[in-house]
């Protein structure tokens, strides 16, 4: 099984490439769906953050845009969140993985937004960045929901600057490009790990 990590900083289209890698036939982890399943009524964020953050729980779930608002600008806020966050995260990427190695996937894509932050490059065969102008990327993030110019600051200095990701990265995919120029980048990058990699 070939292990490829795929990041990017906020707003560079990470989330599209990872489904240009699916519809290529690579499997697909993706930590923001994982998030997801977590928060929502019955996952198993719940009940740790309604002790440490009731503010943020309404109807059974967290309500992830009250959450960041809590934690934005507050460094020891944030280290409980990640604290609690971070092992049900990898919980639920290592069962994707064990179950992607059973059914003998040949290449396994994880998402991982802070791969090169949090250390964790050294655990994969390949990285890919994802990337695009920084104009770009400005457009992308401010134009979401509850996104300020302070929120946007504060997210992109949590992160290292995208062009010290692209020098750390295997393989670098521009979306600021047309998305068919995009996927076929994808595909020359599926092509070279086949061969670099082989079958395992």
């Amino acid at each position: 099984m070939i292990l490829v990590g795929l990041t990017g900083s906020i707003g560079m289209g990470k989330s599209t490439v990872l489904g240009m890698f699916a519809r290529l036939g690579a499997r697909v982890w993706n930590a923001d769906d994982a998030v997801h399943r977590l928060y929502a009524k019955g996952g198993a964020a719940v009940r740790p953050l309604t002790k440490d953050f009731p503010e943020a729980i309404a109807g059974g779930a967290v309500d992830r845009e009250k959450l960041a608002g809590l934690v934005l600008g507050a460094p020891e806020k944030l280290k409980r969140l990640e604290a609690i966050v971070h092992p049900l995260v990898a919980a639920d990427r290592e069962e994707f993985l064990a179950r992607a190695r059973r059914e003998g996937a040949e290449i396994v894509v994880l998402d991982v937004p802070l791969l090169f932050e949090k250390g964790y490059a050294a655990g994969f065969d390949a990285v890919v960045v994802v990337s695009a102008p920084t104009k770009v990327q400005r457009v992308r993030v401010l134009a979401r929901p509850g996104m300020s110019e302070a929120k946007f600051a504060a997210l992109l200095g949590q992160q290292i600057p995208d062009a010290e990701k692209r020098k750390r990265a295997d393989y670098v995919i521009d979306t600021g490009q047309a998305l068919e120029a995009s996927e076929a980048e994808v595909e020359t990058v599926m092509a070279d790990l086949r061969t670099r990699f082989g079958a395992r």
